[in-house]
This record gives C-alpha cells, sequence and structure tokens, in this order.
C-alpha cells in the first residue's frame, strides 16, 4: 500500500499528550486532561481520544482521514457528496464524537506550523487552530464560535504538552 502524502503531517500529532484548558463560561477554571493520539492499523484513520478531569467537560474521541472514497484503493471512486478541495485533491475530515452525546464533522489540515479543524454549520460555525511549538511537543490551541455568520468568539482555549 502507497502511504497517502496528506497523512504525513499528522504524525506530529501522535503519542501521549498532557492538557491545560480554559472556557470562558467556566472563569478562572483551569482543567486538565490527557489525549492518546495514534494510527489505526493500516495508517489510514488518525484516533484521537481526550479524557478530562472535569465533570463539566466531556472526554471525546476523533477520527481523522481521507473519507471522500468508499475505499482507499480507489475501487469505488468518490462518494457522493465527496470532499475534495480546489484542483481536485481529496481533504481531510475529522469525526468528532464526545460523550455527551455530540457528533460533529470538520473540515481538518495539518502542516509543520499548524493543526486546523472548522465546521460551517447555519447558527454554530466553529473553527480551531493549534501552533505548534518546542519542536512540536506542544501545541498551543484556541477554537472560536460564531453563531451569526458575521462575528467570531473565543472558546475552549487549549495547551497540549507532549508526555511520550
Amino acid at each position: 500500500m502507497t502511504p497517502e502524502p496528506t497523512f504525513k503531517p499528522l504524525d506530529r500529532l501522535v503519542g501521549t499528550w498532557t492538557t491545560e484548558a480554559t472556557h470562558p463560561a467556566a472563569p478562572g477554571v483551569v482543567v486538565r486532561g490527557t489525549v492518546v493520539v495514534e494510527w489505526l492499523e493500516g495508517e489510514r484513520f488518525l484516533i484521537h481520544r481526550a479524557r478530562t478531569d472535569h465533570p463539566d467537560f466531556p472526554d471525546s474521541i476523533s477520527i481523522t482521514g481521507l473519507m471522500d472514497q468508499d475505499r482507499m484503493d480507489g475501487a469505488s471512486g468518490n462518494a457522493p457528496g465527496a470532499a475534495t478541495a480546489a484542483g481536485g485533491e481529496s481533504r481531510l475530515r475529522m469525526h468528532y464524537f464526545d460523550s455527551r452525546g455530540v457528533f460533529r464533522v470538520y473540515e481538518a489540515s495539518m502542516d509543520d506550523a499548524s493543526w486546523r479543524f472548522w465546521r460551517d454549520a447555519p447558527g454554530f460555525a466553529q473553527r480551531f487552530t493549534g501552533t505548534l511549538a518546542d519542536g512540536g511537543d506542544t501545541i498551543v490551541g484556541r477554537s472560536q464560535l460564531c453563531r451569526d455568520g458575521v462575528h467570531w468568539h473565543d472558546d475552549l482555549a487549549i495547551t497540549y504538552r507532549r508526555r511520550e
């Protein structure tokens, strides 16, 4: 199986991380947690499992990969509604699920400087940018929300620190 070049930057996320997060809805509260990021066998999907130490913040699992085809070997072609970037190349998607029963689908990207995911849902658009630091051993991230299609507001702030 030939490795997909789109996946290579995601290798930077693989490992075990400690997290510290703050949220405007809980002023003065620092939520600590652990994140484990690993490849599913075959290295076609990246699994991101997050746990927190605060009962008001959800645990979650996310799966990131190329989800514009039913099969990566090209046997089935593009699925209906396939996501492709300008120029026709495949784009990453992240499927998010959490302990509250929330599930969402995001577009995603990763390069040498940052990790991003976003969704443009009417009434509840979201975006996240995590900036890599310390040779990739720290990610400083910020989520933002937009409920009116115009104004973005800071949401969750999170710092990942590589443990392994």
